[in-house]
């Protein structure tokens, strides 16, 4: 019985380390999302500051496009954001802006006015509410979205040169296939 005593924490020490040790080999860039193969969520969000036009659902129908979550308070955005403007500067797909959480009214667009606007659609976001339909957990986060609407693919964190060709083109291309 004494043994048993001992035994026990060694085998829940045991059965624990197991575990974090297979945690410890899952890269937490990749998440499943929830949205994959089905359709955005329905939403409407005003522009920016000293833009006349906002992002919706609605604007993500009709041609493959990539919707963007991004903030002015964000660092790894400001590392992603000379990708996305050579994204726009190529025209290699419609990439849209989701403004998300600035407490400061304004930051957002003045962020943009200063390293460059490489969106076509933009949507504010302070509250959230687009952000938590998507499933987004951080920023920032892309999400690829086909022809009719439906997610096909979410990445998070910076998107970058070697990201773009070993997956996102690909992804793209087949989806503009179909």
């Amino acid at each position: 019985m004494k043994r048993q005593v001992y035994i026990l924490p060694l085998a829940i020490f045991a059965v624990l380390a197991v575990y974090f040790a297979i945690g410890l080999t899952k890269d937490l860039r990749i998440l499943p999302s929830v949205l994959k193969n089905q359709s955005v969520p329905n939403f409407y969000l005003p522009p920016i500051e000293g833009r006349d036009r906002g992002l919706s659902s609605k604007d993500l129908v009709g041609e493959v496009s990539l919707v963007n979550i991004f903030g002015s308070w964000c660092d790894a955005c400001r590392v992603e954001h000379p990708f996305l403007m050579q994204i726009r500067a190529e025209k290699r797909v419609p990439l849209h802006g989701i403004d998300w959480l600035e407490k400061n009214p304004g930051a957002g667009a003045a962020w943009l006015a200063k390293l460059g606007d490489p969106y076509t659609f933009i949507g504010d976001d302070p509250e959230s509410r687009a952000a938590i339909a998507f499933g987004v957990s951080g920023a920032p986060e892309t999400f690829v979205v086909d022809k009719r609407g439906v997610i096909r693919y979410k990445h998070i964190g910076p998107m970058s040169e070697g990201l773009w060709q070993e997956t996102l083109l690909p992804i793209i291309a087949a989806l503009r296939k179909q």
